[in-house]
């Protein structure tokens, strides 16, 4: 049980890094330098997938032990790590500077 919830921990912090990083490199670019509109596409989609997150693992952690902390502590860290390096890498860079 703890092997499914350690798991659910990093995979869910590595959607969610993706998506922040992600969802806020791709509406400042959409955005067309305004950024008021980046910054409600960045939150809409932020709040959408940490409510699917939400949903889909909110069942996984029925109570954690305080000795299991640390382990939770590093699933984070290396899913959003993680989630940091495919958003990084994944999206296309821009080719040529804006007019």
């Amino acid at each position: 049980m703890l092997r499914r919830a350690l798991a659910a921990e990093g995979l869910g912090s590595m959607l969610l890094a993706a998506t922040v990083i992600g969802s806020g490199i791709m509406a400042e670019r959409l955005a067309g330098g305004n950024l008021a509109v980046a910054l409600l596409a960045n939150t809409a989609a932020t709040v959408a997938v940490l409510a699917t997150l939400i949903a889909l693992f909110g069942n996984t952690f029925a109570g954690i032990a305080p000795a299991h902390v640390i382990g939770f502590i590093v699933a984070q860290l290396c899913g959003a790590l993680i989630g940091l390096l495919l958003s990084r890498f994944l999206l296309p860079t821009r080719t040529s500077p804006r007019d």
